[in-house]
């Protein structure tokens, strides 16, 4: 592109208000800022700034020039990010923070011993956008609508049940109905379907307690607190280590877990990754005399 380090200095000097910020920040002198922007405006045929005592203003055309140059700087900056990544040895991962927390952290150190991939792990549900951020790719349960853009590998079903400390448990089996219901406020229709999709008689006892996020529901349900909503892959570990059990068995939610990725930024370590964590999620279906 031609005047390209005109743009750059027109974009640095509009944004810091200031030629002498500007040059500061180019590591040029205020003359050579000047010049730069001169070179730009006789390309252009415009007046970009105008002089108001020493301070330099932007006109209209500068105003609606630099929203475009904002837009460019972005997207080349994201550009630069995205080709390294193609290149480095990492890769930058969001995931649904429970399933991070209890499911993935716990397994992790065993993909970074087959690979030598340095996994860079963010939390976060829901929407998710891909390239802009810098992320390579992001893990998500398929409960809100996904752009065709992206790529969508499916991982494992969802399957859900209560799950309760075997103490609690004991201390409630008798009369389920003083089970204490244990909700998240990042899902708070859970139990409402499960109970729904049940028939179950505690349906009416409303004894809950809602907690700011699933991570605290089932740690209180291993503290023996109450009963909370769990999703297979969150709680496999616990029902293995008999810190938890589901005397209700577990059913299909309907939903999924899905690796989401963009079809431009798709190389060997992301395939690996990904292919690996389907790996993974793929036995954690519960047991048939699990299942409800």
């Amino acid at each position: 592109m031609r005047h390209l380090k005109a743009f750059h200095t027109f974009h640095i000097a509009a944004s810091s208000f200031s030629f002498s910020d500007a040059a500061a920040k180019l590591h040029i002198t205020h003359g050579a800022v000047s010049k730069q922007i001169k070179i730009l405006e006789n390309y252009l045929g415009m007046s970009l700034f105008y002089k108001e005592g020493r301070k330099a203003h932007l006109t209209q055309e500068g105003k609606l020039l630099l929203q475009y140059t904002e837009e460019a700087f972005r997207t080349l900056k994201t550009g630069v990010k995205r080709a390294k990544q193609l290149n480095n040895n990492y890769l930058e991962v969001s995931c649904e923070p429970t399933l991070t927390m209890r499911w993935l952290m716990p397994r992790l150190s065993e993909f970074n011993d087959l690979s030598g991939l340095d996994i860079r792990l963010s939390t976060a549900g829901g929407p998710v956008t891909l390239g802009a951020t810098g992320l390579s790719m992001a893990i998500r349960r398929d409960d809100f609508v996904l752009s065709d853009e992206y790529i969508k590998q499916p991982l494992v079903e969802e399957w859900v049940g209560p799950v309760m400390s075997k103490e609690y448990w004991d201390s409630v089996s008798n009369d389920p109905s003083k089970l204490l219901l244990l909700h998240s406020q990042t899902r708070p229709l859970a139990w409402a379907a499960w109970l729904k999709a049940t028939d179950q008689p505690f349906e009416k006892t409303r004894q809950e307690q809602t907690f700011a996020h699933f991570y605290f529901c089932f740690q209180a349900a291993v503290d023996g607190l109450g009963a909370a909503l769990g999703s297979y892959p969150l709680v496999v570990d616990d029902l293995k280590r008999g810190r938890l059990i589901a005397p209700y068995g577990f059913i299909r939610s309907g939903h999924r877990y899905i690796a989401i990725s963009d079809p431009s930024m798709v190389n060997g370590n992301q395939t690996a990754f990904s292919n690996w964590i389907a790996e993974q999620l793929a036995v954690c279906i519960p047991e048939r005399h699990e299942m409800g």
